[in-house]
């Protein structure tokens, strides 16, 4: 794995990457590494080792690939587990919150390419209790608390956006930038997708108390007169 995606690493890439997100001092992405290897030729790679062994890789060889100090690598895991999910649920589940607790997890793409289709599956499958997205919600480091957030995406997806308003509600004053625009995107999909008076519910009780990233995120596809009183609220 490391080896096809080193044939198509980049070096101009890799510095564009680098800057994208965020690897500066004391920026959220603070020392991650980059190749240079595009998300599309990134998925390309993980199709060629996906299943089950010999011609895909092991559990055990993916938590490698999760703690490879390469951006790139840690991607390429977390699309290797979203994909053996629904073979071996438990051990995916157990080897993906294990590599969010420590850290490998760590910027938003990742969160967003796996959150929903590991953590949101297995609660919404009754796998694991509402208490889990709870738990991250709560969490100190912003990639547990956005692994939260995303992970209701896929009850969005299911009809239900129970979960999604809960933990919003949780992370009503959560300040921080990337907590702000996931909670903000998941309402507007909320309403967008599955229940447009359940937004504006949740709106009337709790737009003024909301950040302004997360308040414009939601109302994006509001009318623009909707838009205007719940941000001036």
């Amino acid at each position: 794995m490391r080896t096809a995606l080193a044939e198509l690493a980049d070096p101009d890439d890799a510095v564009h990457l680098q800057r994208f997100f965020k690897t500066g001092p004391g920026e959220y992405g603070e020392g991650d590494v980059f190749i240079g290897v595009r998300v599309p030729a990134t998925r390309s790679v993980v199709k060629r080792f996906r299943g089950a062994p010999p011609a895909g890789l092991t559990l055990d060889e993916i938590d490698a690939l999760l703690d490879d100090p390469v951006h790139e690598h840690r991607l390429a895991g977390l699309l290797l587990l979203v994909q053996a999910y629904p073979a071996d649920p438990e051990a995916v589940y157990a080897a993906y919150l294990a590599a969010v607790r420590r850290g490998r997890v760590n910027n938003w793409d990742l969160v967003d390419a796996s959150a929903e289709h590991v953590v949101g599956s297995h609660v919404r499958l009754g796998r694991a209790g509402l208490d889990v997205l709870d738990a991250l919600a709560a969490a100190s480091t912003i990639w547990e608390r956005r692994v939260g957030v995303l992970a209701t995406f896929d009850f969005i997806k299911h009809g239900d956006v129970a979960p999604t308003l809960r933990l919003a509600e949780a992370l009503l004053h959560d300040r921080n930038d990337l907590i702000q625009k996931a909670v903000g995107w998941m309402l507007r999909e909320a309403g967008k997708r599955v229940s447009r008076d359940a937004l504006l519910g949740f709106l009337d009780a709790h737009a003024g108390a909301m950040g302004r990233t997360a308040l414009s995120y939601a109302t994006e596809h509001l009318a623009p007169e909707q838009r205007a009183h719940y941000r001036t609220v």
